[in-house]
């Protein structure tokens, strides 16, 4: 039995962060940083991305940003390959990339559609091929994939291909959960409810602030805890994930919604 202060330790691990920038996989990045993992953080705004790994190595941390579009399967295997040249493996992967422009299904392009599809899904199916190749070779790994409360129920409307994307992410995890566990390959997810990010503010633009402060107490009232969820609070449950104290889950999701749900 491992003592309980080792459990939580990811020292000698590396790991990727995908949207590890800002927001949730800010959150996330940093609590891996501070468990002892280098982390890689991948991003497509590679300024912020940049910001925030001087942070974590201003801690005395191990990090390194990344300009990645996780769409691509070219930059996937450039991300996979850094990863691996720069800190000697690949343990952890956290597929938290994705976008959710709101817009109505009647008034929703395909090219529209695809792209939330490319980002949100395709890239999970991309990162998830790449990094299992190494994590085989290395004799396991684990794989958290943030989906979202809207893989099990619909939050609001207009999201529809968010929410046909989150599904997606969903049912992928359980199955590749089920193909990889031979190979010591742990794939689980985290459903975030409503959580305080610069994505979520970016939402409101154009509204009133009147509006937006509306917006946000009737979202709130129908938490059962009233409040938004900060950005550590998902780094807490990937950090829970990615160590030991998750050795013997797989194949599962985590909701993290301040009970919302539950309404």
């Amino acid at each position: 039995m491992k003592p309980l202060q080792e459990l939580l330790k990811l020292t000698g691990k590396s790991a990727i962060v995908t949207g590890g920038a800002k927001g949730i996989g800010y959150g996330i990045a940093y609590r891996l940083a501070e468990a002892g993992a280098a982390v890689l953080i991948a991003d497509t705004d590679n300024e912020t991305a940049q910001k925030t790994a001087d942070e974590l190595t201003g801690q005395g941390w191990r990090a390194q940003a990344i300009q990645v579009d996780v769409s691509s399967e070219d930059d996937v295997k450039r991300m996979v390959a850094t990863c691996k040249e720069a800190f000697g493996s690949l343990d952890i992967l956290v597929n938290n990339a994705g976008i959710y422009p709101p817009k109505p299904v009647v008034a929703m392009t395909e090219d529209e559609f695809e792209k939330v599809m490319h980002v949100n899904l395709r890239s999970v199916f991309l990162t998830t091929k790449y990094a299992a190749e190494i994590m085989k070779q290395q004799g396991g790994g684990k794989i958290i994939n943030i989906t979202s409360i809207d893989a099990l129920h619909p939050s609001m409307i207009g999201l529809a291909h968010y929410d046909a994307s989150k599904h997606g992410v969903w049912g992928f995890t359980k199955n590749s959960a089920l193909e990889l566990a031979d190979h010591n390959i742990w794939v689980n997810a985290i459903a975030p409810g409503g959580i305080t990010t610069p994505g979520v503010a970016a939402m409101s633009q154009g509204a009133s602030a009147e509006q937006m402060a509306a917006s946000s107490e009737a979202f709130k009232a129908k938490i059962p805890m009233h409040r938004m969820g900060e950005p550590d609070e998902i780094g807490t449950v990937t950090l829970f994930l990615a160590s030991d104290m998750a050795s013997y889950m797989t194949g599962s999701q985590i909701v993290v919604d301040g009970g919302a749900l539950l309404s």
